[in-house]
């Protein structure tokens, strides 16, 4: 019988314990953090203009994950013929939540910067899960007294908006309020579609802060390959990712959906080929609302696409079997 690791300690089936990302170490002491990756909950939604729910997201993920426990060994995906995450070559942690204050988006945005600044003082790549497309705002912000990043941002909207009516702050500003950090050198937009994702002057703003603006189209026209070839090699890639870049066929539970979107591969061989590009150094993974998701479709598509990513770019460090 084959080496599984099965043959020894607890059978740890998804619907048993405690509920944690792929059922790894929760470690609720920020003071002592000690992790390769530590995944955070960012359950923020008051930024959201249309549908809420979003702040149930993290708990939705979560719980969709341990459908993909690989404590015993790691993932072996046949295809690659590659063991990914092994248990003995990565530590993963879930450090819960950062605390919302109910109706107050300052003290509830400060507290994801942070959650996020303690993990990177600890060492470790922050993968954070919300909540509303806000909360990359204090995700990269955090990234401030760090090396520069290029970000990869996958979303049906470009999330480029100035103000509106005094609004800077919600989930339509992220990539606005990144184009003006000096730590970020640059954006790849993936997937950006349909007439109400942001004015013309929105459009321009971007590209002159050196966007590059693809739409899903342009992306199948380029394929994974080309679209990669546009990526600057050997950089810093910091990735935030809303769930509504994928279509609703596949992504139903969020609340902005837009059709017309990526499907799982698409988006899968892009970051597969990013992680052996540069240096991927955080993520975020936005806007999943259980409330809309039929099945858990959803969550279940946001957990494999986490899992798979750190995957990829751990084998990409050489930590594999």
């Amino acid at each position: 019988m084959s080496d599984n690791k099965y043959d020894s300690g607890r059978l740890d089936l998804p619907f048993v314990d405690h509920c944690t990302f792929a059922k790894q170490p929760a470690v609720l002491d920020w003071d002592s953090l000690d992790a390769d990756v530590c995944v955070l909950g960012a359950p923020f939604d008051m930024g959201t203009q249309y549908r809420p729910g979003a702040r149930f997201g993290p708990r939705a993920i979560r719980e969709a994950s341990t459908l993909f426990l690989f404590g015993h060994g790691g993932m072996y995906d046949l295809e690659d013929d590659v063991t990914y995450l092994p248990q003995d070559g990565i530590k993963i942690i879930d450090i819960g939540d950062a605390d919302m204050i109910h109706t107050d988006t300052i003290k509830s945005h400060k507290n994801i910067e942070f959650a996020v600044r303690k993990i990177l003082e600890a060492g470790a790549m922050p993968v954070t899960l919300g909540g509303d497309h806000s909360v990359h705002i204090l995700c990269i912000t955090a990234f401030d007294d760090q090396e520069p990043v290029h970000i990869i941002h996958i979303d049906a909207h470009l999330d480029f908006v100035d103000e509106r009516h005094g609004v800077r702050y919600g989930h339509g500003n992220p990539l606005r309020h990144a184009s003006e950090m000096s730590h970020v050198t640059g954006f790849t937009q993936l997937g950006i579609r349909f007439v109400y994702s942001s004015n013309q002057a929105d459009y321009e703003a971007a590209r002159a802060a050196g966007s590059d603006i693809l739409s899903v189209r342009d992306v199948r026209k380029f394929g994974a390959e080309g679209v990669l070839a546009r990526v600057s090699k050997g950089k810093r890639y910091y990735c935030t990712i809303d769930i509504d870049g994928f279509d609703p066929s596949i992504a139903p539970g969020t609340g902005t959906p837009s059709h017309g979107g990526f499907l799982y591969y698409e988006v899968l061989e892009i970051l597969k080929g990013l992680a052996s590009r540069g240096d991927v150094v955080g993520i975020d993974l936005v806007e999943v609302a259980p409330d809309y998701d039929r099945d858990g479709t959803t969550a279940f598509l946001a957990a494999q696409l986490l899992l798979s990513f750190l995957g990829y770019i751990f084998h990409a460090k050489g930590i594999s079997a």
